[in-house]
């Protein structure tokens, strides 16, 4: 079993926790490189995580031959550039979601690499987290029939920093984000739903921003219909008062309950039978599905999220917010 050598073109808050201490503590896995166009703070962050290499530049990343696999951690408004330059080096590429700007990005970035024989993994870390096999375990074994529908509810409270035009974080401006929170965030369920339903064939839905904050959307609603013929439904507003974070799929013998973002337990519904599973995530949250690249890059198993699942996320988000940015 090879060593796996990373680099990483962006090193923000993503890779602090989430990401980063995961490259170098997963099996077989280092983390030899690190990039940001600050200087100064990829230095910070080498010393920190006790990584050999930083640059302020991705070419030099990207083309340094200690570096096995390039993990892109940028806005989405980068993903399609570097992910090219790294599949013309010959480098697998690990690409942080959402997937890139829109579909057709995501549609060249699938083609680059396939072209260049290199493997394109996007970091929708739920497909490999306990908490979520689980879900995707008890739809599978039949615990709650066979499912008819889906319904999604994700509300938050408007961010402090969010209300300040001159200084709006970059995933409210669409011309970094590719849209707002919702491409973001939402992405996350429907990503899921994807690997635990299948996929899903046609979307209507409704954009809007209603308290004026960003130019993004702020509030969306949707319905869609997977290929398995089961719908589903789902509003996303965060503009709201509360916090509510919940899927429930229905099937023909009970209910699934669950959170996205939170870590309530699972909540299964079975007639007047209610039980819950509680399931914590990792500390480094993308550890399991870094692990899965590792191993397949070691000829062990494949990761469950590749390009061309992630682009299917990225045209459902699209068809949501057409109207919305004209796409």
């Amino acid at each position: 079993m090879r060593t796996i050598r990373w680099g990483i073109i962006g090193v923000g808050n993503v890779t602090e926790v989430k990401s980063g201490p995961a490259l170098y503590k997963a099996r077989h896995s280092s983390l030899v490189a690190v990039m940001r166009r600050d200087g100064a703070l990829a230095k910070d962050y080498a010393e920190r995580h006790h990584v050999p290499r930083w640059y302020d530049n991705a070419d030099q990343l990207i083309h340094d031959d200690d570096v096995d696999v390039v993990y892109i951690a940028t806005p989405p408004y980068a993903h399609k550039e570097y992910t090219l330059k790294a599949a013309q080096a010959g480098k697998p590429v690990y690409v942080e979601k959402p997937m890139a700007m829109n579909h057709r990005e995501c549609l060249a970035m699938i083609e680059a690499c396939r072209a260049a024989n290199v493997p394109l993994w996007v970091a929708y870390y739920r497909r490999a987290l306990p908490r979520f096999l689980k879900i995707k375990e008890l739809i599978e074994s039949g615990a709650i029939g066979d499912v008819r529908s889906v319904n999604i509810a994700l509300y938050r409270p408007p961010r402090s920093d969010e209300t300040a035009p001159t200084a709006l974080p970059w995933r409210v401006q669409p011309e970094l984000a590719g849209g707002g929170h919702f491409v973001d965030l939402a992405v996350h369920t429907l990503d899921f739903l994807d690997y635990a339903l299948g996929p899903i064939k046609s979307v209507k839905g409704f954009a809007v921003n209603q308290a004026g904050y960003y130019p993004a959307e702020d509030h969306v609603a949707g319905t869609f219909v997977f290929e398995s013929g089961a719908l589903g439904s789902g509003v996303w507003c965060f503009s709201s008062a509360r916090h509510i974070d919940q899927t429930i799929i229905a099937g023909t013998k009970g209910t699934l309950a669950f959170s996205t973002f939170d870590t309530d337990p699972l909540i299964l519904t079975v007639g007047d039978q209610v039980e819950q599973f509680p399931i914590d995530n990792p500390e480094h949250i993308q550890q399991p599905l870094i692990q899965s690249i590792v191993d397949e890059l070691n000829g062990e198993g494949q990761c469950p999220s590749t390009g061309i699942s992630a682009a299917r996320t990225t045209w459902v988000t699209d068809q949501l917010l057409a109207d919305y940015y004209n796409r």
